[in-house]
């Protein structure tokens, strides 16, 4: 906990000096209660470094494609020169992933989890994915992930202004 605490405190720092007066002085406290609520729900005091980056990445201000990668590569594993994603990085993923909806009440069960995963491995003999097979299977928006790019259009049609005058 005290090491992701670290982290916020310094990428909200960084934040602050790109955007001064933008970023809430708590923010690095709000995020870190956030993230606590979400990933240690029975109060160990600790929380998986890659679950509070994964949820970082979602509720970031990059574009779904650069979201995307990123997950791939906090979840993928070596194999040999190709980084691969398995099933059970997959249901990792999806399950740290769901933590956020489920916050407001909003989360998907476990079998929700597994069915999102037989889907992105359909067709698959292999124990796992390379990267281009799993960005095909997110822009094609699972159910189990439809918050995601919805929360994206409805941050992106925030920044949209149009000339016309109402009456």
């Amino acid at each position: 906990m005290q090491q992701i605490s670290r982290m916020l405190t310094k990428l909200f720092q960084r934040a602050r000096l790109e955007k001064p007066g933008q970023v809430d002085p708590r923010a690095a406290e709000f995020t870190l209660s956030l993230l606590i609520a979400m990933y240690d729900r029975s109060g160990t005091g600790f929380v998986k470094m890659r679950s509070a980056a994964a949820a970082l990445i979602a509720l970031s201000g990059d574009t779904l494609l650069a979201k995307y990668r990123a997950f791939f590569q906090f979840y993928a594993v070596a194999d040999g020169k190709v980084a691969l994603i398995t099933r059970s990085a997959l249901r990792s993923l999806l399950t740290d992933l769901n933590q956020i909806p489920a916050i407001v009440g909003e989360g998907c069960t476990l079998s929700c989890v597994e069915s999102a995963t037989h889907d992105c491995f359909h067709g698959v003999l292999n124990s796992a994915i390379v990267e281009e097979k799993f960005l095909s299977w997110l822009r094609s928006e699972p159910a189990v992930l439809l918050w995601l790019p919805t929360c994206y259009r409805l941050s992106a049609t925030e920044m949209v202004s149009h000339q016309a005058r109402c009456r």
